[in-house]
């Protein structure tokens, strides 16, 4: 159509013509534009619907590729929080081993006995004292201990003997 114009403008004589042509192409691209127009109403709910449901199938797979990535984020984070967490115990035994060691050291230089050293010794006088109290003869410590359990009855006895006198002086 663009060509017959073309040419009639070139021949200028035909005016009337030329009008007439543009008057034919302008009804050839309204009707065209009508029929576009017509073909969208028809086929335009179709179209809507077939994006509308391509658009549902996209929205699934990037939500599960999505859940699928947070899932794997999650795995490395808990992971790496059990790392972090098994490094810090770690760096606070040995913190801790490291200031029992110097505390030692500076107790063992001030010549100040662990405790080990002190149920070493008891038991060794506990061990000395029931040899002696064998070889002098006298009752072994735990024979004393159980008599001075029972000192607090021979407080009694003078207050008793005390009250028989009276009873008896009566």
């Amino acid at each position: 159509m663009v060509k017959k114009l073309e040419a009639m403008a070139r021949n200028k004589g035909d005016g009337k013509q030329l009008a007439a042509a543009v008057r034919e192409s302008a009804q050839q691209i309204w009707l065209a534009g009508l029929g576009a127009f017509s073909k969208a109403q028809e086929e335009g709910g179709k179209v809507f619907e077939a994006l509308v449901k391509e658009g549902m199938g996209i929205q699934r797979r990037t939500r599960a590729m999505t859940e699928e990535r947070i899932g794997e984020v999650t795995g490395r984070m808990s992971k790496a929080a059990g790392d972090i967490t098994r490094q810090a115990t770690q760096s606070w035994d040995k913190l801790e081993q490291v200031f029992e060691d110097r505390v030692s050291r500076a107790l063992a230089r001030l010549g100040v006995p662990t405790s080990k050293d002190i149920q070493s010794l008891m038991k060794r006088v506990e061990a000395l004292n029931e040899s002696v109290q064998t070889l002098g003869g006298a009752a072994p410590a735990r024979a004393r201990k159980a008599a001075v359990a029972r000192k607090p009855d021979a407080a009694k006895a003078p207050a008793k003997k005390a009250a028989r006198r009276a009873r008896a002086a009566s």
